[in-house]
This record gives structure tokens, C-alpha cells and sequence, in this order.
């Protein structure tokens, strides 16, 4: 009969193999990336506010209870929407002093007039015409208020303070 030293190292090979594919498999399921879940009422809030809008500023704060703007949605919440429309191409995110500036393109207004059911009517602030400017005076009168050809703000009584006799700056001393 053979001793029984083989059965021993069977056993660390195994254990060692088991090891490896442990290990192989927890890395492959530590690559993955997270899904978080946001409530169907929060993802229209924030929708409907961006469309609405035409533009979202977030704080890069993901600690934050509310989204100052958008009433229910949590600051976290609002920011992985907007980095979730940016991965499909409907905003443009500008990075600047902590804060992320979201801009919906033609392809996200689309998509968001889809998902919330909107008419075509209906626009973003960003896309509807500024009221112009009232009709009355001339803005060219206004800068010729003084006469004389000069404009109204030059040479006027109100600069007379500083006169060239005196006064300490500029090698006016005394």
C-alpha cells in the first residue's frame, strides 16, 4: 500500500486553483459598474424640468438632501441623469467651479419630447424668441443728450473733482 502523501497535496493544488478563480471572478465583478435606482417620479421631475428649462445646473456635491431647482430629486439623482443623457449624446455637460452646466441638444429635446409625451408646440426657455425691445426713443439720442454734437457723459460736471491743481496721486503733491 502507498502512504498517503499524495492526498494532502491534491488538496493545496485545489484549494489553490479555487483560489485563482475566485479571484479571477470577484476582479470580473468588481469592473462592473453600479446601476442606481431613481424612482420614476423624480426621473419626469428632472425631465420635465431640463425640458422645460432648456438648461440644468448641478453642484458636484452628491451628499446634498434636494437639488435647489427640481423639488423631490436628490442632488445625486439629478447628476447621474444628466451623466446618463450625456453618454447617449442628448446634452452637453461644461465643467466649471465645481458645478456641471447641462445643455440639451436637438437630439435631447427629441428624446425628452418622446418621453414625457409632449406636443411639438411646446419649447424650451432656451429655444423661444426674447420679446423685443419696445419702440420709442432712439438709443443714439440718448448718448447725444448734451447737445452740441458731444456725447452727455463727457466732460460733464461730474468729473470736476478731479482738478490738476492738487491732490496727492499721479505727481500731484504738494
Amino acid at each position: 500500500k502507498q502512504p498517503d502523501l499524495l492526498t494532502p497535496l491534491c488538496y493545496t493544488a485545489l484549494f489553490v486553483f479555487q483560489l485563482i478563480d475566485n479571484t479571477t471572478s470577484a476582479s470580473y465583478h468588481h469592473t462592473q459598474t453600479p446601476t442606481m435606482f431613481i424612482p420614476k417620479a423624480n426621473r419626469i421631475a428632472v425631465f420635465s424640468y431640463l425640458f422645460r428649462e432648456g438648461v440644468c445646473v448641478v453642484k458636484k456635491d452628491t451628499v446634498s438632501p434636494t437639488h435647489p431647482h427640481i423639488e423631490g430629486a436628490t442632488n445625486l439623482e439629478v447628476l447621474n441623469l444628466m451623466k446618463s443623457l450625456q453618454s447617449k449624446g442628448y446634452i452637453r455637460i461644461t465643467f466649471s467651479w465645481q458645478h456641471h452646466y447641462c445643455y440639451l441638444t436637438p437630439e435631447g429635446i427629441e428624446y425628452l419630447r418622446g418621453y414625457l409625451a409632449l406636443p411639438a408646440e411646446i419649447v424650451p426657455a432656451t429655444h423661444k424668441k426674447a420679446p423685443s425691445r419696445p419702440e420709442g426713443r432712439d438709443r443714439e439720442d440718448e448718448k447725444f443728450a448734451g447737445g452740441e454734437g458731444k456725447p452727455a457723459f463727457r466732460g460733464g460736471g461730474d468729473r470736476e473733482y478731479r482738478s490738476r491743481e492738487g491732490g496727492f496721486g499721479r505727481g500731484g503733491g504738494m
